[in-house]
């Protein structure tokens, strides 16, 4: 009993207690990389009361203390990569907003069902890919640094379930994917020790895959500093198994945890004419698809944070993808659309939504 009451206060030590009810966690986020084109393309922002306002001042007066931007390699239709992650970077420092930079290693969206390798770097033999892994986060990071705006945490790779640049750094390979991600790790570092290495898995609720993925990830020496997570409440099971294996996760690695992603509709309804993702009027229960069934579901993720020794926050994934034309999913298609603006923290007539109060309340 003595070495169990000696266990916990180290790891409280560690990771510190639980949030009390009403503390602001420290990172109040939200990803936003879809924002540069969105403006490029004539997208418009508001504050709640119609005011038209600069997207990124919006955010930080809600209170949010965290923008969330992707990386890709040579995307087809020139955003998310370095120029403009420098740029948005630039506007979020002078606003006085940190960066999570959040690297995909692909030319396009990197998730567990796609993990594509860039295609620059296709038929690199594997010492040659683990190298240019280092060399381009060292780039970008270097490059945010360089102009006064280091990253404050960064993403070695994207909803790593199944591991990233396939298929060198499939699940099957894990010699692999630990040299992949400790050369990423090791840039981050070289660049600045301050900075925070994110290992970032989707199905937050899922403790089976994340006892298996970083009980791997110790075996094989995988080195990072916080665990994120994905978690969506109507796919990923419920808000208790979550909860579950944030708490578990926490105490079993001893590591800092992050909702790295997250969102909730606003509504039912289409702005683009391109079919939205989410289409039930009350996606997960007790929380419909309205204005304060976002705000609530967001309310209650924070409340479930707050539980948990060592969680740091959360992140809103895509608050400022609204439904402008040519803004789609698909990078090589400008005319795909947007199947997530019912869930962006801006509602179809461009203003702040209640629940974007909620998220910098935190």
């Amino acid at each position: 009993m003595f070495r169990a009451i000696c266990a916990a206060l180290l790891l409280l030590a560690l990771l510190g207690a639980p949030a009390q009810a009403g503390d602001r966690l420290p990172v109040r986020g939200a990803d936003i990389s879809s924002l540069a084109k969105s403006e490029d393309l004539g997208g418009v922002y508001r504050h709640a009361d119609g005011r038209r306002g600069d997207a990124l001042r919006i955010l930080k007066q809600a209170g949010l203390t965290h923008v969330r931007l992707k990386v890709w390699v040579d995307p087809a239709d020139g955003y998310n990569d370095k120029a403009h992650v420098l740029e948005i970077a630039r506007r979020a420092h002078k606003l006085g907003l940190k960066t999570l930079i959040d690297f995909h290693y692909s030319d396009r969206w990197a998730d567990p069902a796609h993990q594509t390798k860039p295609a620059a770097w296709a038929d690199l033999p594997f010492d040659r890919l683990v190298q240019v892994v280092h060399d381009h986060t060292y780039d970008v990071l270097s490059a945010l640094r360089r102009q006064g705006t280091p990253a404050d945490m960064v993403q070695i790779g994207n909803e790593l379930n199944g591991g990233l640049l396939w298929p060198e750094g499939r699940w099957d390979n894990w010699p692999g994917i630990a040299a992949l991600l400790n050369a990423g790790h090791d840039a981050v570092k070289q660049v600045s020790r301050r900075t925070k290495v994110v290992i970032h898995l989707a199905n937050g609720a899922d403790n089976g895959l994340y006892r298996w993925w970083f009980d791997n990830a110790a075996t094989h020496g995988i080195r990072y500093d916080v665990i994120g997570l994905s978690y969506y409440p109507y796919w990923h099971g419920t808000i208790e198994a979550f909860q579950a294996n944030l708490t578990d996760v926490a105490t079993r690695y001893g590591k800092p945890v992050l909702l790295a992603e997250t969102a909730y509709p606003f509504t039912t309804a289409d702005k683009d004419g391109w079919e939205n993702i989410i289409l039930s009027p009350e996606p997960y229960p007790g929380y419909q698809a309205t204005p304060q069934g976002q705000q609530a579901m967001i309310a209650k993720l924070y409340d479930v944070l707050r539980e948990v020794p060592g969680a740091l926050g959360l992140v809103y994934w895509e608050a400022t993808w609204t439904g402008v034309p040519g803004n789609g999913w698909d990078p090589e298609d400008p005319s795909s659309g947007n199947a997530w603006e019912n869930q962006a923290l801006f509602d179809f007539a461009d203003r702040a939504l209640p629940g974007l109060a909620t998220l910098g309340a935190g």
